[in-house]
């Protein structure tokens, strides 16, 4: 019998309203916000009403509870059959801390992980949101509500219903909720994707998502088989998928925008599509493999990306490249020292079939740099071991080949809460990736992240490109703001942040 996914639950619904809480009916919860203050805590909108309407003192039992208003501190004040005529059952009391879309995204995903198996739940938390702040709430309680299941009996918990964001009166605040639902369905898409067992997962299955994504979401799909692969001469994502039962493919998602012209630039998204990595020959430990599900994540981050240009309004072309395949042993695996030839024709000796990710982006890479002129490459990828190293659990590190990139990326982490930092291409690491025998050697080691970038900018040629490295943000050991156990999704959010503004590529000849 075939694998098949069992129905997973959904996002919340969002609404807006101008009303209060106690002014909208059916509500099972009622939130609102709480700012530290200098002497004691103040309640947001709502919440002087809700108190004398409920006949309690929601400031009294704040301060019973000792709450701060810190950033995600969630107080619980019950509300019993006898004081409401209303269906509210609860009050909660969410910290925002200094306010910043950052603390709201926060207080959004504090405030859905206290609502689940909850039908609805009315918040003024985005009526004294700053800009933006309306949309991380949006975001932050999306994410925030995440789960994944694989049981007989159906999940285990359910994020809550619907949630209504009251007194907005703002006429951009539907515009705002839109793209906010876009860029949160996407982290949950890539969320998603990288939580699927490998024994559904293969490369052929995660093609399949990408067509059907791209059929709702307006692109054009192709996909290159094993044998088409072989034909034009995908070099690297044949040796590294050799091993395996499951045929490697190629992944390509075409976005057009709206107006579009033959002079309307191109950026070109690379995500690496490793659906299980066993390290190869040189095989990882087995706690190692635990997480190596999810090794595809950076492809289902370009996957998630492009299915929400058209709703971000992405003024460029785009086109999205996932090199797919699956890192097993067997007879037909590539060997430590094998020499492959990448698309184009550039070589790499091979000695470490555990650094395969590098051989896959490579040639699309290739591909992309000889066959469809982008204005900017950008790569992402759970790369390295030696980036967690670097940077820890929760910062994701990138490299650029252009200053000029630079901008882009921090004002796009700064604005969607994915947190990167640049590294250096040192150039006097060079010659630790260069192969006595071939253009290249793929395990250069020492400085791991670096030389592990320095490997692919030959694939990048002169074209401007950004490389991305979120080994290190991959996985959440807990659930920790937005983030909830296990793969995290990261990089959607980030490249809509970037691909979604007004201009993608100012700056940038």
């Amino acid at each position: 019998m075939a694998t098949q996914l069992p129905t997973q639950v959904s996002p919340p619904e969002f609404a807006l309203s101008a009303a209060l809480p106690h002014q909208i009916g059916g509500a099972e919860v009622w939130a609102f916000p709480v700012l530290p203050g200098d002497e004691a805590p103040l309640l947001g909108p709502g919440a002087e009403e809700a108190s004398e309407a409920l006949g309690i003192d929601l400031l009294a039992a704040l301060e019973a509870a000792r709450g701060t208003g810190r950033t995600g501190e969630v107080t619980v004040v019950p509300v019993s059959a006898q004081e409401t005529s209303d269906d509210v059952s609860v009050v909660l009391l969410i910290g925002v801390g200094e306010a910043s879309p950052t603390d709201f995204r926060r207080a959004g995903a504090a405030l859905a992980r206290a609502t689940k198996d909850r039908v609805s739940v009315v918040t003024t938390l985005a009526a004294i949101a700053p800009d933006d702040g309306l949309g991380a709430v949006v975001v932050g309680a999306m994410l925030g509500s995440f789960a994944f299941h694989w049981r007989s009996t159906g999940p285990k918990e359910r994020p809550v219903g619907r949630i209504v964001l009251a007194d907005i009166s703002d006429d951009g605040a539907d515009d705002e909720l839109a793209r906010a639902l876009a860029l949160g369905g996407a982290g949950w898409r890539s969320r998603a994707l990288a939580t699927v067992p490998a024994n559904l997962k293969t490369p052929a299955w995660l093609a399949e998502q990408a067509v059907e994504v791209g059929a709702a979401g307006g692109l054009e799909v192709t996909v290159w088989d094993e044998q088409r692969l072989v034909a034009d001469g995908f070099g690297g994502i044949l040796a590294v998928g050799g091993g395996s039962a499951h045929e490697p493919r190629l992944i390509r998602m075409d976005y057009t925008p709206p107006g579009a012209s033959r002079r309307t630039p191109t950026v070109v998204l690379v995500g690496k599509g490793i659906t299980f990595d066993s390290g190869g020959l040189d095989i990882k430990p087995s706690e190692g493999m635990l997480t190596m599900k999810r090794d595809m994540s950076g492809g289902g981050a370009v996957i998630a990306t492009m299915a929400a240009l058209r709703d971000v309004g992405c003024p460029v072309r785009v086109i999205g490249l996932v090199p797919a395949a699956e890192n097993a042993v067997s007879g037909s695996a590539m060997r430590p020292g094998d020499v492959i030839t990448h698309f184009g024709g550039r070589t790499s000796e091979v000695n470490n079939t555990d650094a395969e990710g590098r051989l896959v982006l490579a040639d699309a890479m290739a591909y992309a740099v000889a066959e469809l002129s982008p204005t900017v490459l950008v790569d992402i990828a759970t790369l390295t071991g030696a980036m967690k190293v670097s940077l820890g659990q929760w910062t994701a590190g990138y490299f650029a080949n252009r200053d000029e990139l630079v901008a882009h990326v921090e004002q796009a982490s700064a604005t969607s809460g994915e947190n990167v930092w640049r590294m250096p291409l040192v150039k006097d690491y060079e010659e630790r990736v260069a192969s006595k025998i071939a253009d290249g050697d793929n395990a250069a080691g020492g400085a791991g992240a670096i030389t592990a970038a320095l490997f692919l900018q030959h694939f990048a040629g002169d074209v401007p490109w950004v490389h991305i490295d979120f080994a290190s943000a991959a996985e959440s050991p807990a659930d920790r703001h937005e983030w909830t156990a296990g793969p995290s999704g990261f990089g959607p959010r980030l490249l809509l942040a970037w691909l979604g503004s007004e201009d993608p590529l100012d700056g940038i000849s």
